[in-house]
């Protein structure tokens, strides 16, 4: 249970950070339309960036805190 809490904190991180992106940028481009196409290529780059970070950050994570089951088999012998 306690893992998919986890990734579910995590996808929503993600959807966040995501749709907030595309939100600063349309709010720029209404704004500021001189800086619009560097902030927009920035914007899409993250779109594919911040699902890979946090893929990335979640198995690093499984990683670091799964049970080691192989050190308490070599200490029983």
């Amino acid at each position: 249970m306690k893992k998919e809490k986890g990734k579910r904190v995590a996808a929503i991180i993600g959807i966040v950070a995501i749709l907030s992106l595309y939100l600063i940028s349309l709010l720029i481009s209404i704004f500021a339309s001189d800086k619009y196409p560097g902030l927009f290529m920035a914007s899409v780059f993250l779109t594919v960036i911040i699902p890979i970070m946090i893929y990335c950050l979640v198995a690093v994570y499984k990683r670091v805190h799964r049970k080691n089951d192989d050190t308490d088999e070599s200490n029983n012998i």
